[in-house]
């Protein structure tokens, strides 16, 4: 299993949240500077995916600054939570949801991802940026989407994936070996943060293999649809 300090014994889920509480002064500046603002439009993507659910109740997991959630105020809801485990990063989204006025319809709460804090059948879609590969256990994460989602409920799981077409791949593993580490040291002061996110992009087992993990849960109409030249992909899945 892939952890972000390799000279801790705690558990993966506790050096998630202490990473992202490091580094959360920096994040969102980081998002911008190492992606060149694409993130952006792959959320904008990932939640026009949603827009025929036309969804009332939207959960938005691994939250973070809680720009997913923002991004899903496009499909009308009249209510979007936010779960994360990250104290820091909570912060930092409930000052920007403040500042957009959106405090009645966006909420944020701590949560564990593994163990959702919500009834069975609550709610119309789910939304997960980069977040599923720094699950502890991927399969019980899975599982408890599966379970709080309504049923035909929408499942959309924006995540780095690995390009395999020549120039790209090679391209994509230089910058993500040596560029992103030395920017993330240089910016964020966690020297193995932003070393964890290309170790943790390597591991997750992207493609046609999570797609599997989503049908074990019960998922179905489940599809990958890949982004910039397969640097990202959006996963959509049906309950």
């Amino acid at each position: 299993m892939v952890t972000p300090y390799k000279n801790q014994t705690n558990s993966k889920k506790e050096q998630v949240a202490e990473m992202f509480n490091n580094i959360a002064p920096k994040y969102d500046f980081l998002n911008q500077l190492l992606s060149m603002g694409i993130h952006k439009g792959w959320r904008r993507k990932a939640i026009r995916f949603l827009q025929d659910q036309k969804p009332k109740t939207i959960l938005d997991i691994a939250t973070g600054t809680a720009d997913f959630a923002i991004e899903a105020m496009k499909l009308n809801p009249d209510k979007i939570i936010g779960v994360d485990i990250s104290e820091g990063m909570l912060k930092l989204g409930i000052e920007k949801i403040n500042k957009l006025g959106l405090q009645n319809k966006i909420e944020l709460k701590l949560g564990d991802s593994e163990n959702l804090p919500f009834p069975n059948n609550s709610f119309d879609a789910i939304t997960v940026g980069f977040g599923v590969r720094n699950f502890e256990n991927l399969e019980k994460g899975i599982a408890d989407i599966y379970r709080v989602l309504n049923s035909g409920g929408m499942l959309a799981v924006l995540e780095f994936s690995k390009p395999q077409n020549f120039p790209i791949k090679q391209v994509y593993n230089f910058y993500f070996r040596y560029i992103t580490p030395f920017v993330g040291k240089l910016f964020s002061k966690d020297n193995a943060a932003y070393t964890y996110l290309p170790e943790s992009v390597n591991a997750f087992p992207s493609g046609e293999i999570f797609l599997k993990t989503l049908k074990k849960a019960g998922f179905k109409e489940t599809k990958a649809h890949l982004l910039t030249f397969g640097i990202a992909s959006i996963y959509i899945a049906k309950k």
